[in-house]
């Protein structure tokens, strides 16, 4: 059992995160670009406002058609489900900008470039780091419905101990995805804070 529970537990991560990094490299250049324009910020976080608000195993069925069943399509359905708290996120530290630092910036005549790595990101990474954060604890717990189209996980270990009533490998498998969701939660704000601590 505990062999194959480790197995599970990585095809786990695996999913969580390669979710995790989709909706990262798609969240925050979607929001960074649409922060500074009104009405093109309403349009693309409303749309991901209606993306957050579908179920992940609603977003599996729409995708087997095209996708079939396995890895790919619960990776990307977790990702939709990863990048509302993401793109928030990033979007509200854009706007949280204060005039002042934005003065300073302008009176040291910063480059476009300068002042985004030197004002911008740091003013704007632990909201950031909050979103991701976020996302990082939902894929976690909502990778174990990658099993219903053999997308393996964790979910396999907690369908077995259902079907099979074996109380032993269901308690074990969830304390597992409680372990991973406690830890990654953890990490995640450590990096909150020591962002905070650099602003």
């Amino acid at each position: 059992m505990l062999s194959d529970l480790l197995v599970e537990a990585g095809a786990h991560l695996e999913i969580a995160g390669a979710a995790l990094a989709i909706a990262t490299l798609v969240g925050v250049p979607l929001a960074l670009l649409t922060a500074k324009t009104r009405f093109v910020r309403a349009a693309t976080l409303g749309g991901v406002g209606i993306a957050r608000s579908l179920p992940t195993i609603a977003v599996l069925a729409l995708l087997l058609p095209w996708l079939g069943v396995g890895r790919l399509p619960a990776v990307l359905a977790l990702a939709l489900l990863a990048l509302p708290p993401i793109a928030i996120s990033v979007d509200a530290g854009m706007r949280a900008l204060t005039p002042a630092q934005r003065e300073v910036a302008d009176a040291l005549g910063l480059a476009a470039r300068t002042r985004f790595l030197r004002v911008e990101v740091p003013a704007t990474a632990p909201l950031a780091l909050a979103g991701l954060r976020t996302a990082g604890v939902e894929c976690i717990a909502s990778a174990t419905l990658a099993t219903f189209i053999g997308g393996g996980g964790l979910g396999d270990g907690i369908v077995r101990g259902l079907q099979t009533g074996n109380e032993t490998l269901l308690l074990a498998t969830a304390a597992t995805v409680a372990a991973l969701a406690f830890a990654v939660d953890a990490l995640l704000s450590l990096l909150v804070r020591s962002a905070e601590a650099r602003t």
